[in-house]
């Protein structure tokens, strides 16, 4: 902490500010304005952290005329006093990592001094907070995801309980809740048990596979069964309903940004889901990231820099949005199965050498970097090609290259060049 001594040394950034260390059910607020005479006043005051409590919060605070208020991201507790404040006053939401006090000198009190003048001479940096709009896009599609992975768990219930009838649909049909598949287990659920009468209740593609189908659906179904299948097919009935009312929401509030939806889709792998994901988690505004790779580190799809004494540590990714890396990856995965793209190659390219995992997070990185530099020119994605990293390389080190993992694989290598 700096002392009062030593105050005068140290560059004063912010003339009026605040400092919040906010709970549960309290805010304490610490305001260091200019003295009467000279010098600098520092007032502390604890407020309930009721909508009534931050009101007059934001009242006290305007008496002092604070510009700039910093608190720590406290779980979700940091929020409503954001909200109700960001109107009025420049709000810094700060790092907890980046807010360590001195040690033996731990309370509220405390530490509402320490984050004010920790915002007062500039020592901290605000985190990125979405305006209100991409706030409420950022929970639609938070909210679809969890019931998107709520409902593969469901599903994976439902075949673990068919595994123990014995029931191996899921072995012949490639979708057992599709058409055919539901009409099947509804059967089940209803008394049916005769595997004839149950396959022939296949639709489409699936009747060229009866015959195994009688045979996958010759089991031992009980009715504790047909109870456990009816109720988790109940289940995912429900959630496909929510799902399918969130998604038209997302829709509704995401339509003044089709523009960017639509720029960001012309990234392989990325669909439109994915695409209000991305937008929901970095915003629409790229100048809050100076460079793309800004933007990279902050969302933790880029290695850590770790590095002292000439000694280089472990590169692991720092955290950032899991919503956004779950997004990043699943489009990364969908790149590396199109056709004749860059994003493929590079999947390629890094998979033999770095495994499939690190060469997910590596195409997901690209796509970030990409989605980066759509957003700040609007202008839509232009592929270099499949070929892009055979065409960088020196046609000599090139083949060089090529010879010596012969080499390796017990090969000898003679090469004669074509006739022209």
């Amino acid at each position: 902490m700096v002392s009062s001594g030593e105050e005068d040394a140290v560059e004063r950034l912010i003339e009026r500010c605040a400092g919040l260390d906010v709970h549960k059910a309290s805010v304490t607020a610490t305001v260091r304005v200019p003295g009467d005479q000279g010098g600098r006043r520092t007032e502390t005051r604890t407020f309930q952290a009721t909508t009534a409590g931050l009101v007059l919060l934001g009242d006290w605070l305007a008496s002092f005329g604070v510009t700039v208020v910093g608190m720590e991201s406290t779980g979700v507790y940091w929020k409503p006093v954001y909200y109700l404040l960001e109107d009025n006053f420049e709000c810094w939401l700060l790092n907890a990592q980046h807010l360590k006090n001195v040690p033996g000198r731990k309370t509220d009190v405390a530490d509402s001094v320490w984050i004010c003048q920790l915002v007062e001479h500039g020592l901290v940096r605000p985190s990125f907070v979405p305006p209100k709009p991409i706030r409420e896009l950022r929970d639609l599609t938070r909210y679809r995801k969890a019931l998107l992975a709520e409902r593969t768990r469901e599903a994976q219930r439902l075949h673990k309980v068919l595994e123990d009838a014995g029931i191996k649909l899921a072995s012949v049909a490639s979708d057992p809740l599709g058409v055919s598949g539901r009409a099947m287990l509804e059967a089940l659920v209803q008394g049916t048990h005769d595997p004839q009468v149950l396959a022939e209740l296949a639709r489409g593609r699936l009747r060229a596979k009866l015959l195994a189908l009688r045979e996958a659906l010759e089991g031992r179904f009980g009715a504790h069964h047909g109870l456990l299948v009816g109720e988790m097919l109940a289940r995912i009935d429900q959630m496909d309903e929510t799902i399918s009312r969130l998604s038209a929401e997302v829709a509704r509030v995401a339509a003044p940004f089709s523009p960017l939806l639509a720029l960001l889709m012309t990234i392989p792998g990325v669909s439109r889901r994915t695409a209000e994901v991305i937008l929901a988690e970095i915003g629409p505004d790229m100048s809050r990231f100076p460079t793309a790779a800004h933007l990279a580190s902050w969302a933790g799809v880029c290695p850590g820099n770790n590095e002292s004494a000439g000694k280089h540590g472990s590169g692991r990714t720092r955290k950032g949005s899991k919503w956004l890396r779950v997004a990043l990856v699943e489009a990364a995965h969908a790149a590396a199965r199109t056709k004749n793209s860059y994003l493929a190659a590079q999947y390629a390219r890094l998979r033999g050498r770095r495994g499939p995992k690190k060469a997910a997070l590596a195409v997901a990185h690209s796509i970030l970097v990409i989605a980066w530099h759509l957003l700040s020119r609007g202008e839509p994605y232009t592929d270099l090609g499949a070929d892009y990293f055979v065409k960088r390389q020196a046609h000599q080190a090139y083949r060089d290259r090529l010879v010596r993992q012969l080499e390796r694989m017990g090969h000898k290598v003679t090469l004669e060049p074509t006739a022209a």
